[in-house]
């Protein structure tokens, strides 16, 4: 009998501090270890087209590639997570992150930054993307899920807010490479946290999850059975047979379009263009990330307590009618109103990540973590739409104008994808697993 055995079969005492909170800690540092990098092209957009001559367009193609991979590698991720554990799938990760934001510093040729930014790092912070938290949500926590994916949520804003103002100091006092190193040493920083203290499940410390009815069993799940690969495209390939899939894959696109793939990455060019310093545009930025903490985490409460569908179309509703605003405010200083739009868009930031987990775990059950990888998956499509997009927009046309108004209106039809959202009771949702690991019977209309 091997240690970990010895553990489920015989649980241990609960310390005083569950240890699922430990876990979530880990989790949310590792975030911000990412969010390291997702801070990084805002600020040195400008800074490579100055050096290099590329075009913003040529930038915004990296950026895109990263967007892909960021999304198509979270269902992946989450199968691999449940084959290999989350412990040696995060440290990998982390090392990707850390590798592809160093190596930048030496490139010559644009196809460089788009294999480092693009490829490598796409990869590892695909693996460190929501489908983690929807993982360890899911294993750790029954009591306080929806709080506690609201606050592991808001840790990437969390880092933008830490990262931005740092990065933008260090790319005009001392070069965009001294940014990159930054970024590079943030990830590898907390690798030894998760190793410590990052664990796969309750059951191998002989445990429940937090907030489990008293006498639950501590025994551990089996794992699925089957590969890593053919158990995210078989959960795909079911997933995709229910209308509430397409709709929540629809209307999260449209969420990484206007957040990480327009704000994210064009704010600060934008606002440059208009006379506005870079680091006062990036401090701007950092702000969506003071009141995205705040914004994400209350509708993580409320998603325990209010209707999924009703919290995320009046999140696209207000996103949408506040882009329409967004070119009308743009000068060469900071001044009232865009404040009001930076608090506003700041707590709506990823304010529908708690409910769209909450809808896919309604309607999928038990492999919930992998649908909403691919849910996920579609919001960074998204989002490398819009990089790439607004990129040859104000390539083109000289002004980001469109791209706002463009953003805006499919907001407004992805809160109408929200409403239109039905999904069963979680007892009648729960997938059945297959020999091969797939899911069978998620919910359908």
């Amino acid at each position: 009998m091997t240690l970990t055995d010895r553990a489920v079969d015989a649980p241990s005492q609960t310390p005083r501090l569950h240890p699922a909170w430990w876990v979530a800690v880990v989790t949310f540092l590792t975030i911000i270890g990412a969010a390291g990098f997702r801070s990084t092209p805002g600020v040195l957009m400008t800074p490579l087209h100055d050096e290099f001559g590329w075009p913003m367009g040529v930038i915004g193609g990296a950026v895109s590639v990263n967007l892909v991979l960021f999304g198509l590698a979270a269902p992946f991720s989450a199968a691999l997570m449940e084959r290999l554990g989350i412990q040696r799938v995060i440290a990998v990760a982390l090392g990707l992150v850390s590798l592809g934001s160093l190596l930048p510093i030496w490139m010559t040729q644009s196809w460089q930054l788009v294999l480092c930014w693009g490829i490598v790092v796409g990869m590892g912070t695909g693996a460190m993307s929501m489908g983690l938290v929807a993982t360890v949500t899911g294993r750790w926590f029954v009591a306080r899920r929806g709080l506690v994916t609201g606050i592991l949520t808001a840790a990437g804003a969390t880092g933008q807010l830490i990262f931005l103002p740092v990065l933008a100091w260090l790319a005009e006092h001392h070069g965009w490479r001294s940014a990159a190193i930054a970024t590079a040493a943030a990830a590898l920083t907390v690798v030894p946290l998760v190793l410590w203290k990052l664990h796969d499940r309750p059951s191998v410390l002989g445990l429940t999850a937090y907030g489990s009815p008293a006498g639950t069993p501590a025994a551990r799940p089996p794992r699925p059975t089957g590969r890593p690969v053919q158990l995210a495209v078989g959960t795909l390939r079911d997933a995709a047979r229910t209308k509430v899939f397409w709709l929540l894959v629809g209307s999260f696109a449209v969420c990484g379009m206007s957040t990480n793939g327009l704000v994210g990455t064009h704010f600060i060019p934008a606002a440059h263009d208009h006379g506005m310093p870079t680091t006062t545009a990036a401090g701007l930025l950092a702000l969506v990330g003071v009141f995205d903490v705040a914004g994400t985490v209350f509708s993580g409460w409320l998603t325990d307590r209010v209707d999924a569908r009703i919290l995320l179309a009046a999140y696209y509703t207000l996103r949408g009618a506040s882009l329409f605003l967004l070119p009308s405010l743009f000068s060469d200083h900071m001044h009232v109103n865009m404040l009001a739009f930076i608090l506003f868009y700041g707590l709506d930031w990823v304010a529908t990540v708690p409910p769209t987990i909450a809808l896919c775990r309604s309607a999928f059950g038990e492999r919930a973590p992998i649908v909403f990888g691919w849910v996920f998956a579609s919001h960074q499509l998204g989002a490398a739409v819009a990089a790439l997009g607004a990129g040859l927009v104000r390539d083109q046309l000289g002004t980001y104008d469109l791209a706002w108004y463009v953003a805006a209106v499919l907001c407004l039809m992805a809160a109408a994808m929200c409403v239109a959202i039905r999904t069963a009771r979680p007892a009648e949702a729960s997938p059945q697993r297959t020999d091969s690991g797939v899911v069978e019977g998620a919910a359908a209309e």
